[in-house]
């Protein structure tokens, strides 16, 4: 009687593992029939990065002259206070 009842432990549990087995396969369906219909075709060959070694022009150059720079961030310190005087008076 013993060993009968192995038998039917080892029988499910290979039931339930095929059973497992035959739901996970279903989930691996392949993710491009997924995709809409209207989207973008990836390139076929790879490796296209952009350059790494090309600077854009004018690389040494400020880009924001300094007293404009010191106008930005007096505006920037300006709205910061403003927010946080109204979060004061919002408390």
């Amino acid at each position: 009687m013993l060993a009968l009842k192995d038998l039917q432990k080892t029988r499910l549990a290979c039931c339930a593992l095929l059973i497992a087995a035959a739901a996970l396969g279903g989930c691996s369906s392949q993710l491009a029939d997924l995709a809409p219909a209207d989207a973008q075709a990836h390139p076929r060959e790879p490796g296209s990065y952009l350059p790494v070694h090309d600077l854009p022009p004018d690389r040494d150059q400020a880009v924001i002259p300094p007293d404009q720079r010191a106008k930005i961030e007096a505006e920037l310190a300006a709205a910061r206070d403003r927010q946080a005087t109204a979060a004061k008076d919002a408390k």
